[in-house]
């Protein structure tokens, strides 16, 4: 079964913007598909149950002011897995903005570069974007929860069929315009949420937590001492990690409500250590050297020290001026993780003297990490990244053993780009690695896009299965795997 939900008019899009052609190319139909009626090529293993859910920015009418990558519609890409059987489904998430445009057949808001167009009440940290819900997914109490990187409503979707439920009715109202930033944290072993939001009014950051029963338990602003700009946040067994960054808006330039991100080199970055129910007076504050953090792989605790793993930023706003002039060449430049000077690195924070050691872990450029969710927040070994070229173009796939200091590889054919590569352990798994990775490709050479799944314990093979889908899927965002238990 091959399936039209919605199919969009997307000819007014401009062609001039390279983040909406070729792998950012918007797709314009929602699809239902089954692998009965889907191309498979090699098996679907039997012990794969659950669902693969990856978000990503999917633009629909013309841009208001110059597009950014991170503007689009959010929509979800799903794959759910059942007894060697898969049926793929992609919807966008009906957000109120979403709904509204739809409604209007036009752009009602700006994007995250020109703000200042906003004539409209707007969502995120700025105050001026649509509520895209682009960025994050993530499944907590039997319900994907779908969130922008700047902060928007906690938008919950049925997790197979991917309809749109609205805002959380549970506690979303009590977050007021705040809602929720994308990395929220999900502990498996308890299944509390850990979130964050922030913006330019104090208190500049709150952070709270959503219990199993799917209860605001825990809500508090966090004091800080300027409006900040953070995008991840470590989640240990017993604390979380706040970042207060060098990179953030220049205080000056945004009183006069000029939106001038500016990388303050002589800053330390801070990171603030709260115990999962603690409030602001009881965070222990560390200092690094200055950078930014796109995104963690884990952070957990050791005797005295919590041990924060991810990708560190030491030049994340390249010199202005040896930069292209033209709009987008710049763009470009300025997302170029190479030049940014993006890592693996690690964090220790010892919460008995109060020091920082800090410790390069690889020297190539690989981002979007992701972990069995069962050692998140707890000590692990593997880890999985993409290999990154220029203009965010992920093109393979790394795998990292902490234990041995090894490291596998495989790269995507010329044309092809993967997305984030979530685990998925095999049914009755003990072992750490004992799984799978699961991912969409963007293949530029055939127009359709795939679902490939890769043995985790040997990702040198390549694809053990990959399942041809009816049509383009443009590059992405955040992704995560759902077990069959947990839906």
């Amino acid at each position: 079964m091959i399936e039209i939900h919605k199919k969009y008019d997307l000819r007014c899009l401009p062609s001039n913007n390279p983040y909406l052609q070729h792998g950012h190319q918007p797709t314009d139909t929602e699809w239902t598909a089954d692998t009965d009626s889907l191309t498979v090529i090699g098996e679907i293993p039997k012990d794969l149950n659950g669902v693969y859910l990856r978000n990503g920015h999917n633009q629909v009418h013309e841009p208001m002011g110059k597009y950014h990558p991170f503007d689009g519609d959010g929509m979800l890409h799903g794959m759910h897995f059942c007894a060697g059987k898969a049926t793929y489904r992609n919807r966008f998430v009906r957000t109120t903005g979403f709904l509204a445009e739809q409604a209007a057949g036009e752009s009602l808001w700006p994007g995250i570069i020109e703000p200042r167009l906003a004539v409209r009440r707007g969502w995120g940290s700025i105050g001026a974007m649509k509520d895209n819900a682009g960025t994050d997914v993530k499944v907590h109490a039997g319900r994907a929860i779908a969130a922008m990187s700047q902060c928007s409503e906690p938008y919950r979707l049925d997790p197979i069929t991917m309809e749109t439920l609205g805002p959380d009715a549970s506690w979303a109202r009590a977050l007021g315009d705040r809602g929720i930033c994308s990395h929220f944290q999900i502990d498996e072993h308890t299944q509390e949420m850990m979130f964050f939001n922030f913006g330019e009014r104090a208190p500049y950051f709150n952070y709270g937590v959503v219990n199993a029963r799917n209860e605001l338990v825990h809500y508090e602003p966090i004091e800080l001492p300027h409006a900040t700009w953070p995008h991840d946040m470590g989640m240990s067994e017993h604390y979380c990690v706040i970042h207060d960054l060098s990179l953030f808006f220049d205080p000056a330039a945004l009183k006069q409500g000029q939106h001038r991100l500016k990388f303050h080199r002589d800053t330390p970055a801070r990171f603030g250590v709260i115990p999962r129910m603690g409030s602001s007076s009881d965070i222990k504050w560390f200092e690094g050297q200055p950078c930014y953090i796109l995104h963690l792989a884990n952070t957990y605790e050791v005797g005295d020290e919590i041990i924060m793993d991810g990708a560190i930023q030491t030049n994340p706003v390249p010199d202005l001026s040896a930069l292209p002039k033209d709009g987008f060449a710049r763009m470009s430049t300025l997302l170029s993780m190479d030049l940014q000077e993006t890592r693996m690195h690690r964090w220790r924070f010892n919460l008995k003297t109060g020091e920082t050691h800090e410790q390069d872990l690889d020297d190539e450029v690989t981002e979007f990490s992701m972990i069995s969710g069962r050692y998140k927040g707890r000590a692990n070994r593997y880890v999985y990244n993409a290999i990154m070229r220029p203009n965010w173009e992920l093109v393979g796939l790394k795998k990292y053993d902490w234990l041995t200091g090894k490291s596998q590889r495989w790269e995507a054919p010329a044309g092809c780009f993967v997305s984030e590569t979530p685990f998925a352990p095999r049914d009755g798994s003990l072992e750490e690695d004992d799984g799978y990775l699961v991912t969409y490709i963007t293949n530029l050479n055939s127009g359709k896009g795939e679902c490939a799944i890769f043995d985790a314990r040997d990702i040198t093979r390549g694809p053990i299965c990959q399942i041809i889908l009816p049509g383009h899927i443009p590059m992405g965002a955040h992704a995560g795997w759902t077990p069959a238990s947990a839906l």
